[in-house]
């Protein structure tokens, strides 16, 4: 046993020390253990609404757009086309859109809340593939139809508003995403109208 005198401002204060290092250690450990419980810079991307510029797109013309990691397919409707939409409305699978693959506000002739525009996921309904657009050329898929869409991996057709042609392997119309429209130029895809 030491006879030495105890020194207790010494002790106290390496106390002291050694718990606020030990504290900032604590905090040090758990900072980014708990900010690993965050969903990553990447996944919240992935289901992150987009921003589609449509302000510069000429009426028949198609622009591409990416959410959730699948294409989307914002396309700008000519008068002409609109007033086509009606004429083959036989010759499809599901004309009224009665199977939910767009939301609510878009269960209409157009698909869409705005006529003009169309905004339907490029993904086609049956496997997966991307049909591809024809502008002026669809006769050559669908006689009296100028426009539309055919997927080249199986033969699916589609029409200007996504809705699916009878007799083709594809079980229903093209998905239409939400969306809505910020203002006059941007379409916001993955929010539908009064949600942002």
């Amino acid at each position: 046993m030491s006879n030495a005198p105890v020194n207790n401002g010494r002790r106290r204060f390496l106390t002291a020390a050694t718990s606020v290092v030990g504290g900032i250690g604590v905090v040090g450990v758990a900072v980014p253990f708990i900010g690993s419980w965050n969903p990553s810079a990447r996944a919240k991307a992935a289901g992150a609404p987009v921003e589609v510029n449509i302000g510069k797109i000429e009426p028949g013309q198609m622009i591409r757009a990416e959410w959730r990691g699948k294409p989307v397919y914002v396309i700008r409707r000519t008068e002409e086309t609109l007033n086509s939409l009606a004429n083959h409305e036989d010759q499809l699978r599901d004309p009224k859109s009665e199977v939910p693959q767009q939301p609510v506000y878009a269960t209409n002739a157009y698909r869409s809340i705005k006529p003009e525009f169309m905004v339907a996921l490029g993904v086609c309904t049956h496997l997966g593939c991307a049909p591809t657009y024809y502008e002026g050329t669809f006769e050559e898929q669908v006689e009296g139809v100028k426009d539309g869409f055919f997927c080249p991996c199986h033969g699916s057709k589609f029409d200007m508003a996504g809705r699916v042609f009878q007799g083709v392997p594809a079980p229903s119309n093209l998905v239409v995403p939400e969306h809505s429209y910020p203002n006059e130029n941007t379409i916001l895809i993955g929010v539908g109208p009064g949600e942002a």
